[in-house]
């Protein structure tokens, strides 16, 4: 059965124009406008993701985000405006998989769609998935992050759920192994221009991270803190 996507969003005409592209490539789709009506879908129908328009006008989009993380593990993409950094990053940290900024692309939005349900449904799958021909893909300490597909594959071969900030962050360290990056340089090669020096999304998401890769994140061998310095990714890394 195809999967069961829901948009949450104030917007008739942006709801309309989502609905007429997932629609388009197979989806199910159902539509909510505000909290009470994304939390009624929620409860009565089998929703397999969700995009989260985090402006609802009357309601607050993070709430809503936090209010569905509660009570299930549904996949969320959030939609935000251009410059919503803040919102973005709390979006992220309540358990979001991915955002979109506005204006987007629908190409992009399904791309995104495509990418976290399959990241989603084989989580937990133990069979090893092995990089593809021509596919990039880095192997250290056990594991591997295949960058064509954003998918990362523990060592006892079952995928590891990243969201975009902890992919993005892996990817960046695991293509500059053994050099001390400050944080500044992490921030301009992630994010470029879009952070303020009082952004401290990267400091959480290396602590996300690190309780994800790390054997023991209070005493990380991976992503090793450079006192007064910044960070290095410290294991040996192979490109395939």
């Amino acid at each position: 059965m195809a999967n069961h996507i829901l948009i949450v969003d104030d917007d008739a005409q942006i709801r309309r124009m989502l609905r007429r592209s997932l629609e388009d490539e197979g989806y199910r789709v159902s539509e909510a406008a505000d909290a009470a009506a994304t939390l009624r879908q929620m409860a009565v129908a089998d929703i397999d993701l969700v995009t989260l328009d985090l402006n609802l006008g009357s309601s607050d989009g993070l709430t809503v985000a936090r209010d569905i993380r509660q009570k299930s593990n549904v996949p969320i993409i959030m939609i935000t405006g251009k410059g919503d950094v803040i919102d973005r990053i709390v979006g992220l940290e309540i358990g979001a998989d991915d955002y979109v900024a506005k204006p987007f692309h629908l190409r992009e939005v399904l791309a995104r769609i495509r990418s976290v349900l399959r990241r989603h449904e084989a989580k937990g799958q133990s069979t090893e998935v092995l990089p593809a021909a021509g596919e990039r893909a880095y192997r250290f300490d056990g594991w591997v992050l295949n960058v064509a597909r954003r998918e990362l594959v523990g060592p006892d071969g079952s995928l590891c759920d990243l969201t975009t900030g902890e992919f993005e962050l892996l990817a960046m360290f695991v293509t500059r192994p053994n050099r001390v990056l400050t944080r500044d340089q992490i921030m301009d090669l992630i994010k470029g221009n879009e952070w303020s020096p009082y952004d401290r999304s990267i400091d959480n998401q290396i602590a996300r991270l690190r309780k994800k890769i790390e054997p023991d994140p209070a005493v990380p061998r991976l992503i090793k803190t450079v006192r007064g310095a910044g960070y290095s990714f410290t294991a040996p890394v192979v490109e395939t």
